[in-house]
């Protein structure tokens, strides 16, 4: 990677801890790739970690799904970003999100649907996850990276009587493949916007 070094944010909730996982496995993919990582339990907010987004490069967003959307505690922060969407604070930034529910597909493409429309509304860049689908052929496995077959975003199923130590392996992986791409995508745009700026 360039000596660019992005700062990757990343601002989730778990409510059972599974979630916590995705978000681990993110943070451990972005910093592979070369970014400085800033983690942010968003139901526990403070002043400063709303500082250490604005300041951020990008920004993903994480929570489980609960009834085909984000959970409560990430729609009031959602809400509450509404202050950095009147002074721009946001604007291009990157952006990409990641979510868990305990059925395969359990309607998580609404979560990230969602996560998509608040990255929009604050002018931000999505970005995707970028891999084909695994698990969709007869040679295929459990454990091939996107087993559950999302584009938009890192998506995971854990069971609903596990705890956080039974986040799938590939769904981890995946998470992990998601946090390279976004620390990679972002340090690209930084680079072409200082050469634009020199």
């Amino acid at each position: 990677m360039t000596a660019i070094r992005p700062t990757v944010a990343i601002a989730f909730h778990s409510g059972y801890g599974h979630t916590a996982v995705i978000a681990e496995a993110v943070a451990r993919g972005a910093e592979a790739a070369g970014a400085t990582v800033v983690t942010v339990a968003v139901d526990a907010i403070t002043e400063e970690q709303w500082a250490q987004l604005d300041a951020a490069d990008a920004i993903v967003f994480g929570s489980p799904t609960y009834m085909g959307t984000a959970s409560g505690a990430f729609h009031a922060f959602g809400e509450a970003s509404s202050k950095r969407w009147f002074s721009d604070a946001w604007i291009n930034k990157i952006a990409a999100g990641f979510t868990n529910s305990a059925s395969k597909s359990g309607d998580k493409a609404g979560t990230l649907s969602f996560f998509q429309t608040l990255a929009a509304q604050h002018g931000m860049h999505w970005v995707n996850l970028g891999l084909k689908p695994g698990w969709n052929s007869s040679t295929g496995s459990e454990n091939d990276l996107n087993r559950l077959g999302f584009f938009t975003g890192a998506s995971a199923s854990t069971p609903s009587d596990g705890g956080p130590e039974t986040v799938h392996k590939s769904d981890i992986a995946t998470a992990e493949h998601l946090g390279d791409r976004v620390a990679r995508h972002t340090a690209i745009v930084l680079a072409g916007r200082a050469v634009l700026a020199g």
